[in-house]
C-alpha cells in the first residue's frame, strides 16, 4: 500500500496560486512549508488579506504604506530607529529593493516586554536569510539582542516567542512607547 501511495503524484496545494510542482503523496507537506506560493497573511492585524508570498509585498504597499516605516538600508547593520507602541503589538518595516516585509512584534507580560523581529515569508531554503540586532537604552541601562537568523512566518500571531527575542524588564519601561535601534543584515549563503 505504501508503494502505491509513493507512486501517486499530486499537485502542490498552492497550484491554484501558480505553483507547478508535483510530488509523491507523502512528500507534499514538506514542500508546502517551503513553497514560494504559500499563502501569507497581511502583517497589518486589521487586514484579512491573504495572498501568495510573491504578491503580499505589493498588497501591503498599496493598502498600508501610510501606516508603516521605510526601511531601505537593509545591507549591513546600519541601524534604524523604531518607535513602537507596546499596545499595538506590531510594527511593519519594508525594504523596497528586494521587496521584503519584516515585522517587529511586542508581547507585553507581567514582568516586561518580549520583542522579536520576523520576516513574512515561507521557510523556503533558497530564500535569502537575514539576522538582526535589537537594542534598547534607557537611563544608562542597555538591553541588546543579536539574532543568528530572522525567523520566517506566513502569518503574524500573538504567541509569545520561545526563542529569538529580546526581553525588556518592566523596571526599564517608561510608558507605552519603546524606542529601539534595529539593524538587519543579510547572511552569506552556504
Amino acid at each position: 500500500m505504501e508503494k502505491v501511495l509513493e507512486s501517486a503524484f499530486v499537485p502542490c496545494p498552492n497550484a491554484e496560486f501558480g505553483c507547478t510542482e508535483s510530488f509523491s503523496y507523502g512528500k507534499v507537506s514538506s514542500h508546502e512549508k517551503e513553497c514560494n506560493y504559500s499563502q501569507c497573511s497581511c502583517p497589518n492585524l486589521e487586514c484579512n488579506y491573504t495572498g501568495s508570498y510573491n504578491i503580499i509585498y505589493g498588497h501591503f504597499m498599496r493598502s498600508h504604506l501610510y501606516n508603516s516605516t521605510i526601511y531601505s538600508s537593509i545591507w549591513g547593520y546600519s541601524s534604524v530607529d523604531v518607535r513602537i507602541n507596546i499596545n499595538e503589538k506590531v510594527f511593519v518595516l519594508w525594504e523596497s529593493l528586494q521587496k521584503l516585509l519584516f515585522v517587529v512584534q511586542c508581547f507585553k507580560e507581567r514582568h516586561g516586554v518580549y520583542v522579536t523581529v520576523r520576516r513574512i515569508a515561507p521557510s523556503a531554503s533558497e530564500l535569502k536569510k537575514f539576522s538582526y540586532c535589537l537594542s534598547y537604552s534607557i537611563d544608562g541601562h542597555n538591553v541588546t539582542y543579536e539574532s543568528p537568523e530572522v525567523k520566517r512566518l506566513l502569518e503574524v500571531n500573538s504567541q509569545i516567542p520561545d526563542e529569538s527575542f529580546m526581553f525588556v524588564p518592566i523596571c526599564l519601561l517608561r510608558g507605552e512607547m519603546l524606542e529601539l535601534k534595529l539593524g538587519v543584515k543579510k547572511l552569506k549563503q552556504k
